[in-house]
């Protein structure tokens, strides 16, 4: 018999190991692409080599007389889908997932067929010898912030903002910043390629998949194909990195259609090539930022606007002027997001959209104004903080933002900071310290949860969440064993199927929270009905939650987390290179709920951030509408060597309104990462760099003293 678990010592805020880390480190754990299937085809997609026309024809029968081909899919057969509904968070879906509907190329890498064949080998032979002839037109992927069709666009954000007199602040103001600045496309590549095998099972589509929401797709995938819901399903346990690229995509639609026309299951796994056109990106942006601002540094005026690219079939805005509208207020205050359409395919959700791109501009700017008005970047900020939203006019819930600057500037030795450029030298490197501000918008979504006793006296959770690498299946272990009052080696946490039933997707650093809070309603039900002391069947006592109520009735606050960032950087004065020497954050996310874990996605940001300040850039040549090295050799990420002393911390900074104290810790790490270390090559060198990254050539070319 099982009775109400006794009191213990929480487990919530311990060092806890990933309770999956055996399975993966021995391969027992199996990935989307991994999961063996009985009579397996193989998918692979044939994309486009113009960057826009129509498809003229699509010359199938050599390829169909190719050893192993099942079938070749195309606009002129594969099965048709819907896309005329709303889909997750209230929004349409992107048209590229439904793929072969026409014989329209709307980009260089857009999927015009797929060759099915038994193995993998085959399919991609064949794929490869497939002849598509196009009517090809003049194709337009040049971008530039200065575009006259750039237009605004209200999104899942609103595209203009403002209140006040800008020009008359700006004419007011004793100091004035008024500086352009730019991020690259950037693109996801995490470890694990996008992956998707479906079958028809018994009436029902199973698919597997690698995904970051696996009621999302489950949901999706049930309005495209005008399925019934309930005879879906996806799964999706484990997932090696995802980063906001992996939702709905072409892949898993054109699994479905070939696995439909077949009546076997298909698999689709897409190349690393294929993902520069398939998977999403980071748009580049081009952003104007002034600052109006009294001679001891407090703003009378601010303005931020941004401007970026979305593709020709969706429009998607990467909302980088948003950061500002929670983060500094100003009696004029104006911030705008607008967009340019350009043939390219279309941008996704990127860790930290908006804020990470956005900060780096608004940060970097305050550094300028700090360096104009002679005061401490810090003491900057904290003469400007806003006693409520600046555009909402909402309370914080709480902000911990000077908090964050205090304890980072204790640690890295800010005090001993000589605010003049280029003094500092070792042999040929110029050294240099700078930081910047980071806030990200703190929300939870409704989710459902179950929660089971077992007659052995352990619990079973089952929630569809995703653990995209980032632990949660271990901190949902532990938030259940504190809301059951037990240990976690009594708990077991099942997730990555849409059985489950609806939950939250693992973005927006919404995941864990929304989960937690489900699953803590069940285990409160559960402990309820434990109490009355009647013993458990064999089969189990199961309480569902559903957060519905709860979540909508949360009061209307500004709620974020926050963090400051700290970079050391030395500048060679013969070659341009920069390297990051040190960097430490400290940050304000709420309740931790696995330190261990929770460090790791700290640093992993500030590492990323590294990478978007120094590597990270997606080329497009003009001529063809494609990359320039489609692939890891050509575009450079931070590794080991770039990357010697990272740090993160964090307050205690418990959410009052989360029943966790959770906040969301996933993309903090990267926002304002990239404005510290731009911060401190300016330090080092005496030369502010606008445009990311920066590379040596352009260190080289800046004039910078010595260099």
């Amino acid at each position: 018999m099982t009775t109400v678990p006794t009191a213990r010592e929480g487990s919530v805020g311990t060092a806890h190991t990933r309770v999956e880390g055996r399975e993966k480190v021995t391969g027992a754990a199996r990935y989307a692409g991994e999961v063996r299937f009985a009579d397996l085809a193989h998918g692979w997609f044939v994309l486009s080599t113009v960057a826009r026309g129509r498809v003229r024809s699509v010359e199938t029968a050599g390829v169909l007389a190719m050893p192993g081909v099942l079938t070749v899919l195309h606009h002129g057969n594969a099965p048709r889908v819907d896309t005329g509904y709303i889909g997750f968070l209230g929004v349409p879906p992107d048209p590229s997932c439904a793929v072969f509907q026409h014989d329209r190329v709307p980009h260089l890498g857009w999927p015009v067929a797929l060759v099915v064949a038994g193995t993998s080998e085959q399919a991609r032979e064949a794929a490869e010898a497939l002849v598509v002839r196009y009517e090809e037109e003049p194709h337009d992927t040049v971008f530039t912030g200065e575009r006259p069709d750039a237009y605004d666009v209200d999104g899942h954000v609103p595209a203009v903002t403002g209140k006040g007199d800008l020009e008359a602040g700006l004419t007011a103001s004793a100091v004035v910043v008024d500086a352009e600045y730019s991020t690259p496309e950037e693109h996801h590549h995490p470890m694990e390629p996008h992956a998707a095998t479906a079958r028809r099972d018994g009436g029902r589509l199973e698919v597997v998949d690698s995904n970051q929401g696996a009621a999302w797709v489950a949901g999706d995938l049930a309005r495209l194909f005008s399925l019934d819901p309930a005879s879906v399903r996806v799964r999706s346990e484990h997932v090696g990195g995802g980063f906001g690229s992996k939702g709905i995509r072409a892949h898993q639609v054109a699994a479905v259609m070939a696995s439909t026309v077949l009546g076997r299951p298909v698999r689709v796994v897409m190349t690393r090539r294929q993902m520069f056109s398939l998977a999403g990106h980071r748009s580049p942006t081009a952003q104007r930022i002034r600052l109006g601002a009294d001679a001891d540094g407090r703003l009378r005026a601010l303005e931020h606007r941004s401007v970026s690219a979305t593709s020709t079939v969706y429009e998607f805005v990467e909302p980088s002027a948003s950061v500002a509208r929670a983060m500094y207020d100003a009696a004029a205050h104006h911030t705008a997001n607008r967009v340019v359409r350009l043939d390219v395919p279309t941008p996704t959700w990127m860790r930290a959209p908006g804020e990470a791109p956005g900060s780096f501009a608004l940060e970097s700017a305050f550094d300028e104004l700090a360096e104009k008005c002679g005061v401490d970047p810090i003491e900057l900020r904290a003469r400007n903080e806003p006693e409520r939203g600046p555009v909402s006019g909402l309370p914080f819930s709480d902000r911990g933002l000077l908090a964050c600057f205090r304890e980072g500037a204790r640690r890295f030795g800010w005090a001993d900071r000589d605010p003049r450029p280029g003094l500092r030298r070792e042999g040929r490197w110029l050294l240099g310290t700078g930081t910047a501000a980071a806030s990200f918008p703190v929300m939870a979504r409704p989710s459902t949860a179950a929660v089971t006793a077992e007659a052995d006296g352990t619990f079973t959770v089952r929630i569809s969440a995703a653990d995209i690498g980032t632990g949660a299946r271990t901190a949902l272990t532990l938030v259940a064993a504190d809301a059951l009052e037990t240990g976690p080696d009594r708990v077991r946490v099942r997730i990555g199927d849409s059985d489950f039933g609806p939950a939250m997707i693992a973005g927006g650093s919404m995941g864990t929270r929304s989960w937690a809070w489900a699953i803590t309603a069940a285990a409160a039900g559960l402990r309820e009905r434990l109490a009355a002391g009647t013993g458990v069947p064999p089969q189990g006592i199961t309480v569902r939650s559903d957060t519905s109520a709860a979540v909508d009735a949360l009061p209307p606050k500004e709620r974020h987390s926050y963090g400051a960032q700290f970079a050391e950087v030395a500048v060679d004065t013969g070659t341009g290179e920069v390297r990051v020497r040190r960097m430490l954050g400290v940050f304000a996310p709420g309740r931790i709920v696995n330190p261990l874990t929770a460090r790791n996605q700290f640093v992993g940001g500030m590492v990323w951030g590294i990478s978007m300040a120094l590597h990270e850039e997606a080329v497009r040549d003009a001529a063809s509408g494609g990359h320039y090295g489609a692939d890891l050799a050509g575009y450079h990420v931070a590794t080991h060597a770039d990357v010697p002393d990272v740090e993160a911390h964090w307050i205690d900074d418990p959410d009052p309104d989360d029943p966790v104290g959770i906040k969301g810790i996933g993309e903090i790490g990267i926002v304002g990462a990239a404005a510290a270390v731009a911060n401190a090559v300016w330090h080092a060198t005496g030369v502010r760099h606008r445009d990311l990254p920066i590379r040596p050539d352009r260190v080289l070319l800046s004039g910078a003293p010595g260099v």
